[in-house]
This record gives structure tokens, sequence and C-alpha cells, in this order.
């Protein structure tokens, strides 16, 4: 289930129950809304950059071995860089109201492996159902429902990648058994 361009699906969210429970996973689902892999081999990483620089695969001229060094190197230098940001960013921000790597985390022996390992994407699949974060995650304001003084009531929209991450809402149907998540994908408005 891999499409060659991602098809980003609109979702409405709609989670109710007990106020303790509403509240705790309100807490609990706050996080960066990314996947902080970390890039297993950046020496490899490093090598197929600069023999590509040397022999481009469209067969144009290459750079001068020299100059592929070079580049190669600064290319492996931002990547390191940028994962380092990455890793610090997902460790402490709660920008997104609805994430689910703050829910359902990725073991660290998964997020060694790479964005691109096949053991990874497996992982995702089988327990998130989508293969990469929630995008465009919002949290419209908490609604209490007047009748029931106890109750509370979130609403959330997010767009999700190429399918509803239904795995995802099985395990958290099975974590908070005292709340109701109500999932509706919108497939007239999903333009991503």
């Amino acid at each position: 289930m891999a499409l060659p361009n991602t098809d980003w699906l609109r979702h409405s969210l709609t989670v109710s129950g007990p106020a303790e429970d509403v509240g705790a996973l309100q807490a609990a689902a706050a996080g960066a809304g990314i996947i902080p892999w970390q890039f297993p081999d950046l020496d490899a990483i490093e090598e197929d950059h600069r023999l590509a620089l040397l022999r481009p695969p469209d067969g144009s001229p290459g750079l001068p071995p020299a100059d592929a060094k070079v580049l190669a190197s600064q290319l492996r230098e931002a990547m390191e860089n940028h994962q380092l940001r990455v890793l610090a960013v997902a460790a402490t921000s709660r920008v997104c109201p609805f994430d689910l790597h703050a829910l359902l985390p990725l073991p660290a022996d998964i997020l060694r492996r790479g964005p691109a390992d096949a053991v990874g994407l497996a992982w995702l699949r089988a327990h998130w159902g989508v293969v990469q974060p929630l995008r465009r995650v919002e949290c419209l304001t908490g609604k209490t429902d007047g009748r029931l003084r106890r109750s509370a009531r979130l609403d959330y929209t997010f767009w999700s990648a190429d399918w509803t991450p239904w795995p995802a809402f099985r395990t958290l149907r099975q974590n908070w058994p005292r709340l109701i998540f109500g999932i509706q994908p919108q497939y007239e408005d999903s333009r991503g």
C-alpha cells in the first residue's frame, strides 16, 4: 500500500467521555507532530551522494571529484544538523494537538532504522495504518454537554496520508476504554 504520490485525506475526529479521561487523552496526545527518525548510516549516505554527484543518474555531466566530495560532505553535515534539531524538537514540542507518535510511539529500535527502512514502514502500517505523521492537525474548542456535567468532548480535524489510521484508533479504543472516538473521513474535501 504505497501510492506513488501521497493522497491526503481530511478527517474529523470527536473524542468524548468522562472529563478526566478526555483531559488525560488531550494531554497525552500533544506532541511535536513529527517522527524523530535517525539516519542509521550517514557514511553510506554521504558516499551515495558523492557517487551521484560524480555520475548523475540522468546521464548529465557530473561534478569534478574534489567538488563532489566537498558537496557530499556538506550534505551530510546538513543532514546531521537537521537530525539533531528534529530530535530536540520531538523531545520538547507540544505544538501538534493530536500526535500519533505521542500516543503510540515508535520503538527506539525502529527509529534507529531510519525513515526508508522496510521494517519501520511495516511497523507504521501495522500500528498506525499510515506511514507519515498526521498533518494540519487542529483541536477545535473542547465542548461539554450541559446535560452531563462530568463529561467532556474534543473535536479535531487532521489530514492523513493515503488512508484513515484505523489501526491507531483500534489501539486507542483499547487503551482508553471509557472514551468514544468518532472518526469520519471526508472524501469530498480531500485535496491535500
